[in-house]
Order: structure tokens, then C-alpha cells, then sequence
């Protein structure tokens, strides 16, 4: 494979290092570790020493981003940092020559976005968006299922996150909730959801939104409702709540169609609950097999996301998703709001 970015890592471990020791990181540490051979964690970064908690024990600390990247040996960063901070802190590490891991979204605007991808592409350094979602096995046979068109003519799709987010999971944090650093339940809880719609059905023509901050004291939204027209003709929806009481309720995705009816769902989408199209295929002989039981709303993905970086900085393979492709899932987050604030519908693509 052509190397258009910088010289493969072919001959020693990859060199990992993470800013940000919050709930998703021991997510990429396991990872890492489970990928030893091939991988290593070599400097960690928090600006609360205290959050270092066994991660600490593994690597060298840092307390503060410029100095960590004045003395890391790393080949590249993952961002697990507030939402708000990864744009600004991976163009910092493109500007070193880092390659780049950012935590979904993204970035919290479309604009930074753009940003990120520039930098990158700018740098020749590679960026990976996190959407380790996309490799929950319930999900990749549904994906398989509509490659196969099984379905004919997609004619509704429907998403619903119902979970439940107490006020004191707000208050353990003072940028939760904040429109600069984390947005709401849409950019934040169903992130990975939001990038179901084009992953799975493909680009969307235009969007309907509204939301409210109906019970959280925060800036952003606790809940919300899209309606959706794709460019293939397809209608749907995507409904969003934090409120759920008194715990995560719902995470699910419904596809109807001229051929088949599937509904995924449990609290995270790790349940194939309907299943069920005209024709055969032996698919559907073991599809029940592929549900799973979950110990939280991340799934297990992120192994597999993370053997898809190291064979694509061996040389390998190509990125599962990288800037454009988490672009995708951030222009529609950013047609959401904008579709609220305007009170209108929005037409995609956006203003790029």
C-alpha cells in the first residue's frame, strides 16, 4: 500500500499516549493492553493528577499538554478529553507530526471540524474519529443485511436512545452539559446513533429537529426529536431522552422495508429483537446468537477499532473512519441544532 502520509511502523510497538483519564479511558487502555504486542502506552495526560487512578501506573504522567508534548515518544494521541478540547488539542498534535485518535464527536462545531481535518491533512498526519459502535456484532449483520439489499427499498428508519442521566451525573462536572465543551444528549449520549443514519442508510437530504432542556439544569439539551428525509427517499426519525426513569431504558434502531422488517435493540443497540425478511439466507439461522449481554451503554468495540489503527499504521489496511468519515455524523449534529435554534427545516450538505 502507498504511503501518503508518513513512514509505516513496521519494525516495534506503535507508541500510544492519552490526554484525558475520564469514564471512556480504561476503554482505550484495556484495548491497548489486550493489544500488547503491537502496542504500547507510554505517557498519559490529565490535568487532575487524581484521575490518573492504575492508568497512571502505566506510563509516564503529565499534568499539562505543552509539556507532555515537548517530551512524548508517541506515534499518536488519543483524545478523551471534553468534547469542546479536541479540536484545539489535535491541531496542537499535528502540529508536532502526531497522529490523532479523537473520542466521538469530534469537535463540538462544524467549523472545528473542518479545522481538525485541515490540520490533519495539512500535517500528513492520519486522524481517527472514535465510532467503535460500528463494530458491535448486532450491527454488523444489519449492515451486512443492507449490503446485501436485503431489505429492497428502504422505506423507514427509526432511532431511539432512552437513558437515563440524574442531575448529579451533570454536577460531578462543570463542563457537562455546556454548550463550549460538551453539548447535549444529541452531540454527546447519542453521538454514535446519530452516525448510524449515513452509516447505515447512507446521506440525508434534510432534517427537522426540536429540542428542550426539560428537567437537567444545564445549557444544552436532556432531550429531542428529529425527523429525517434521506436522498434515497427514505423517511425516519431519531428520538432522544435522558430523562428515562429511573434507569437506561432504550437503545434501538427499527429499519422497515420492502423486503424485511429488523428491529435492534436492548439498551445499546446489543439485542436483535426482530428479524425477518422474504427471502431466506443462513444469515438468519444463527442471527439470535449475535445478541449480547452489556456491562455499559460502550459496547465492546473499541478492540476492534483499535486493531483497525494498528494495521492501518502498519500499513495494512485503511481507516474505518477518519476525519471525512466522522464529518459525516458531525454535520448532522450540526444541522440538529441549527434546524432548533432557526426553527427550520435544514437541506445537507452543509456549507463546507
Amino acid at each position: 500500500m502507498k504511503n501518503p502520509f508518513a513512514v509505516w511502523i513496521d519494525n516495534r510497538k506503535i507508541r500510544f499516549a492519552l490526554v484525558g483519564c475520564g469514564r471512556i479511558a480504561t476503554n482505550h487502555v484495556d484495548a491497548l493492553e489486550q493489544l500488547h504486542e503491537d502496542a504500547i502506552l507510554v505517557d498519559v495526560c490529565d490535568i487532575k493528577p487524581e484521575a490518573f487512578g492504575k492508568i497512571g501506573l502505566k506510563a509516564n504522567t503529565h499534568s499539562h499538554l505543552d509539556s507532555f508534548l515537548n517530551t512524548t515518544t508517541a506515534d499518536i494521541v488519543i483524545l478523551a478529553t471534553p468534547s469542546g478540547l479536541h479540536a484545539p488539542q489535535a491541531i496542537q498534535c499535528f502540529e508536532r507530526k502526531l497522529h490523532v485518535i479523537s473520542e466521538k464527536p469530534m469537535a463540538t462545531t462544524w467549523q472545528d471540524g473542518l479545522a481538525m481535518v485541515k490540520a490533519a491533512d495539512d500535517a500528513k498526519r492520519l486522524l481517527f474519529v472514535v465510532k467503535q459502535n460500528r463494530h458491535n456484532a448486532t450491527l454488523q449483520k444489519l449492515k451486512q443485511a443492507l449490503d446485501l439489499k436485503r431489505f429492497g427499498q428502504v422505506f423507514m428508519v427509526t432511532i431511539n436512545v432512552f437513558w437515563h442521566r440524574p442531575q448529579s451525573y451533570y454536577d460531578l462536572a462543570s463542563w457537562r452539559g455546556t454548550w463550549k465543551l460538551d453539548g447535549g444528549a444529541f452531540m454527546n449520549q447519542a453521538s454514535h446513533y446519530v452516525d448510524l443514519l449515513t452509516y447505515l442508510v447512507g446521506p440525508v437530504e434534510s432534517l427537522q429537529a426540536y429540542t428542550g432542556t426539560l428537567a437537567r439544569h444545564i445549557e444544552a439539551e436532556d432531550t429531542g426529536v428529529v425527523s429525517l428525509r434521506w436522498c434515497s427517499g427514505t423517511l425516519g426519525s431519531i428520538n432522544v431522552t435522558m430523562l428515562a426513569y429511573p434507569k437506561n431504558f432504550e437503545g434501538s434502531i427499527t429499519i422497515i422495508g420492502e423486503k424485511g422488517t429488523v428491529r435492534i435493540g436492548g439498551v445499546a443497540v446489543n439485542k436483535i429483537e426482530h428479524w425477518e425478511f422474504a427471502e431466506h439466507h443462513p444469515m438468519d439461522d444463527i442471527i439470535h446468537e449475535t445478541s449480547y449481554d452489556i456491562t455499559s451503554v460502550y459496547g465492546f468495540g473499541h478492540l476492534l477499532y483499535y486493531n483497525n489503527v494498528i494495521d492501518v499504521l502498519r500499513g495494512r489496511s485503511k481507516p474505518y473512519t477518519d476525519g471525512q468519515e466522522g464529518l459525516k455524523s458531525l454535520e448532522l449534529l450540526a444541522a440538529i441544532y441549527q434546524s432548533t435554534k432557526k426553527n427550520k427545516r435544514i437541506n445537507l450538505p452543509l456549507d463546507r
